[in-house]
Formats: C-alpha cells, structure tokens, sequence
C-alpha cells in the first residue's frame, strides 16, 4: 500500500523531471520543436498530440468559478481535433498561463493528474504485481511520459513477467529497457530524456525502493516540508495512447479495435470493426455509467485503464 506521502514524493521526482520543480508548475505552456506530443502544460506537462489536454480544458471550463473558462471554451474544438495550429496560437498559450493562476485550475489539475495518470499507474502496478513505492513511481513516470505499454510488453518479452523474475529485478531490466530505448529513439529529443532512467537506476542502486526522504533529485532535494510547502521533458507519446472518440471521418484502427474486443469481454454490445462511430459512442457511455465514470463516450486514460488496456 502506497502511503500518502510516498504518492507525494513519487509526483515530485516526475514533476521535477517535467517542469524542474519538485511541486510543478501550473502556469508553465512548453513546445519543443519536434516533440511528438506538441504543446505541453501544466503541473506535470499534459499534451495535445494525446487528447489530454483537451480533457483537462474541457474539465476546468465546466467549473462554476473557473475564471478564464468563457474565453478557453472557444478552443475546445480545436482542442478535440488535436489541431497542432495551438501550438503557435500567441492568445491561447496566454490564456493557459494565465489560467494556471486560477485556484480552480491549479485544483483541476490536482485532481486530473490523480485520475488520469496517478490511479492508472497504481492499477497497472498492481495488476503486474509491482507493490514497491519506487517500483510505482517508475510506472507513474511512463503514464506521464508515455509508451508504458509497450514498453511493459518489451521488458516481459525479453526478461519475462514480474512473477518469474522478481519485483526489484524487474524494475530494473524495465529501465534498462526504458533506457536503451529512449537512447536509440528515432525522435532525437528522447535522448535527452535518459535523465528520467539514470536518476531511477541510482535510486535502484541506492535501496531506496520505499523512497524514504530526504532525497536529491537532478539537485532538487525532497523532504517533508518542500512536500508540504535546463530540464528536458520531450514526450514519448506514442499514437497507441490517443484518445478515441465519436469523430468525422471517424477514428479507425487496432486500437479502437482493441477497445471495442475489451467491451465485447465486459458483456456489452458492440462490432469489432475498428470503425469509433456511433455504436461503439454508446457502448462507451454504457460501459462508462456501469463503472461510475463521466459518460462522455471517449476513451481517455481514465476509461482505457478501466477497460483494462
């Protein structure tokens, strides 16, 4: 069981690597010239190639007291579409910053990161059998980064699953893993992200599987009152993590598929044909009412963790 405080360390160490401050940055609009995921923001750097930012817009404007939601309201389509002319948008990026010092956003992205990436990371940690807080916060780093997935699957391809060869072992040859890939990435931006991988290879070589404080972090010390109280951060998003969503043309491919084999399985209707219209829409929203979710119809990290993809 993951303690309150190790959660709060483990969202530091990411938050130093995305916005090189141990309690992130709400305010900070990021865009790296070849970065896959275009434009970054926020606490932990949301993007717009994967769709969240979109949701994380879309959730601070529906907010009673949100302060700039009348003016940001006007670039959800754009938004929705992952339209990449926001990236050079002068007025938008403004408005974000600004935004992010509205205490109404810096609370919905508190609790966007929790149910998009913390809670995800925590399920995916536990399903494969990882209960460390160390072994966690690698897990978390790849929601927030990208491409857990695959690499999940490379590591068990290569070393075999958690079962077979130990928790602390795998971790290991996960970030290992992690980092050769990174190193080797055909986007040149992701070699310079093998920081993430070495500061968890020193934390591996260090025991400090339950992350107990102080720690130093790229030089950033963590301890309980900096809780209480240049980075390179390209994304490793890749087109398998997208959202998915009732679109025209519509949203076609393995990954829709995927989605529609996980609802088939959940016992609702629902043909697998790769095709996101508007019966896989409503087998969503059904799938997402069962669950307790917001029945938006679109397949975000939240809905895709729940499906158990």
């Amino acid at each position: 069981m993951i303690s309150d405080l190790q959660k709060s360390t483990a969202q530091a160490i990411v938050n130093i690597f995305e916005t090189g401050r141990a309690q992130g940055d709400y305010r900070v609009v990021t865009l790296i010239p070849g970065d896959a995921g275009h434009l970054s923001y926020g606490r932990s750097q949301i993007t717009l190639a994967s769709g969240n930012l979109y949701l994380l817009i879309k959730t601070y404007c529906e907010e009673a007291e949100a302060q700039y939601a009348t003016h940001l309201r006007n670039y959800l389509d754009p938004l929705a579409n992952r339209d990449t002319i926001l990236d050079h948008d002068v007025e938008f990026r403004d408005l974000l910053t600004r935004a992010g010092d509205d205490l109404v956003m810096r609370n919905v992205q508190d609790w966007f990161f929790d149910k998009v990436y913390w809670e995800p990371a925590l399920n995916a940690a536990a399903t494969i059998g990882i209960s460390s807080a160390l072994g966690t916060t690698v897990i978390y780093d790849s929601h927030i980064h990208g491409s857990w997935r695959l690499m999940r699957d490379r590591t068990n391809e290569a070393h075999g699953v958690v079962s077979q060869t130990a928790e602390q072992n795998w971790v290991r040859f996960y970030v290992e893993e992690r980092k050769n890939w990174l190193a080797t990435h055909t986007n040149p931006l992701l070699h310079r992200t093998v920081y993430r991988m070495d500061t968890f290879l020193q934390l591996i070589d260090s025991g400090k599987w339950e992350l107990s404080l102080p720690l130093r972090i790229r030089g950033i010390e963590i301890n309980e009152g900096v809780l209480l109280g240049e980075t390179v951060r390209a994304s490793a998003y890749d087109d398998s993590e997208q959202m998915l969503r009732l679109a025209s043309p519509p949203i076609r491919g393995d990954e829709v598929k995927k989605v529609q084999e996980a609802l088939k399985e959940a016992n609702f209707r629902v043909t697998i044909d790769g095709v996101f219209g508007k019966e896989t829409e409503e087998a969503v929203r059904q799938f997402q009412k069962a669950r307790g979710l917001t029945a938006d119809g679109i397949v975000g990290p939240v809905t895709r963790s729940a499906l158990g993809l």
